[in-house]
């Protein structure tokens, strides 16, 4: 048996594997949503919010990665980084492929935010990433491939590992703040 070629296959062949049906993109959008919102990382809670996506107790294997992937994330954000690296298909997989996981992501991602609660009003920027959230989730999975469509993938992808951070800076806690010339902006 040869090893998957991404984490994100190695996560979906994991969930398959104990029954599920979820999409990796849509756990780890979940995660970072929670955690933009300010849930923090006390693994039970975590576990407890994807037990719900999941629609049962995750079984040992998954429970394991499931924790690891927040103890990454974690790591992630501790070490001040000014992007994100998001659990999606491989550059290799395709468009369509990739695409349907970016928008299910962005539903992970809103869920998790929406349901974590946090106090006082959102900036107009933070709302304005939630607003182009929002509307990620929305894409087609019936893009064709070609060079632009290649290349407006690239560009939402490349916008969703920094916009978050806004979110994370204002509602988590967190000391991550994005440069100022790192502030995103969608086309």
């Amino acid at each position: 048996m040869s090893l998957p070629a991404s984490a994100y296959s190695a996560f979906a062949a994991l969930l398959s594997s104990a029954g599920q049906s979820i999409s990796p993109a849509e756990l780890h959008g979940l995660l970072l949503g929670r955690t933009c919102a300010g849930a923090g990382f006390d693994a039970d809670l975590w576990l407890a919010a994807a037990a719900e996506l999941l629609d049962s107790a995750p079984e040992e294997r998954v429970r394991q990665a499931l924790v690891g992937l927040q103890a990454m994330l974690k790591s992630e954000l501790e070490g001040g980084e000014l992007s994100l690296v998001l659990l999606l298909p491989a550059d290799e997989a395709p468009l369509a492929e990739r695409a349907a996981a970016l928008g299910q992501w962005c539903q992970g991602f809103l869920a998790g935010f929406g349901l974590t609660a946090r106090a006082g009003q959102l900036s107009a920027e933070a709302s304005e990433v939630l607003q182009d959230l929002a509307a990620i989730a929305r894409i087609e999975e019936s893009l064709e491939e070609s060079e632009d469509a290649e290349n407006d993938y690239m560009e939402v992808m490349e916008y969703l590992r920094v916009a978050p951070l806004l979110l994370l800076a204002e509602c988590g806690g967190l000391p991550v703040k994005p440069a100022a010339d790192a502030k995103p902006s969608l086309h």
